[in-house]
């Protein structure tokens, strides 16, 4: 039977296939590429994830959708880890080639995008992924994108973003508008208890600004988390 693997690196079965041709891979930095594929009837909300896998490979890894929901064609950002089956086999495709699709799955989706709400975003490396998205998807969306990353090489497509929008805080060397991380920043800057907050990245970091964010008396119901890694 063949499995997919989730976030928490489980086995799991996979429930529908559809196979899809690549466009291209491309390396934005040494060890984080973009996957393009082909989209078809694929359908999905900005925000939700995929089950990725090499076409025959039997092995899968969610990953949040990258492109647009009006977008004639799939994106995915991914990291490729040293061991990784999936993201290395992938990393290894080229035009042509198909990779398998499981999906999409999840509810870390924006309900009224055009509410005039301020949405704020924050994210470490990239788990970026779903905000490009929202962003990409809804052009009246009020929102600020707080990006915590090691170095300014990581700031994968910023100028996707407005102008004063997108606030890398780099966390290891010069560079960005914020040095240091993503709590800091944001302790610094203040917060905005109207708001409404997304969180997306590794774990630590969404546990931190969660607490954060409940100590200034943002409600637990304005806040939403995706856990990456």
């Amino acid at each position: 039977m063949e499995i997919r693997q989730d976030r928490a690196g489980e086995a799991a079965p996979i429930r529908r296939r559809r196979l899809h041709r690549v466009r291209s891979v491309d390396f934005l930095t040494e060890h984080t590429y973009r996957l393009t594929i082909e989209r078809g009837e694929f359908a999905f909300r900005a925000g939700q994830c995929v089950n990725i896998g090499s076409a025959g490979a039997g092995l899968n890894r969610e990953y949040s959708t990258y492109s647009s929901e009006q977008d004639d064609e799939l994106a995915f950002l991914i990291r490729r880890v040293n061991g990784g089956l999936v993201s290395e086999n992938l990393a290894k495709l080229g035009p042509g080639d198909h990779v398998e699709l499981d999906g999409p799955y999840g509810e870390f989706c924006i309900a009224n995008p055009n509410d005039g709400r301020r949405y704020v975003l924050v994210c470490t490396g990239t788990g970026i992924a779903p905000f490009h998205s929202f962003v990409a998807s809804y052009p009246g969306l009020n929102y600020t994108v707080v990006h915590g990353v090691r170095n300014i090489e990581e700031c994968y497509d910023r100028e996707s973003y407005h102008p004063g929008r997108y606030v890398a805080c780099i966390s290891q060397a010069g560079g960005g508008q914020f040095s240091g991380r993503v709590t800091a920043y944001l302790s610094i800057q203040g917060v905005d208890r109207a708001a409404v907050y997304y969180l997306c990245g590794n774990s630590a970091m969404i546990n931190d600004v969660y607490d954060l964010l409940r100590e200034h008396g943002v409600p637990g119901d304005n806040i939403y988390t995706e856990t990456f890694f």
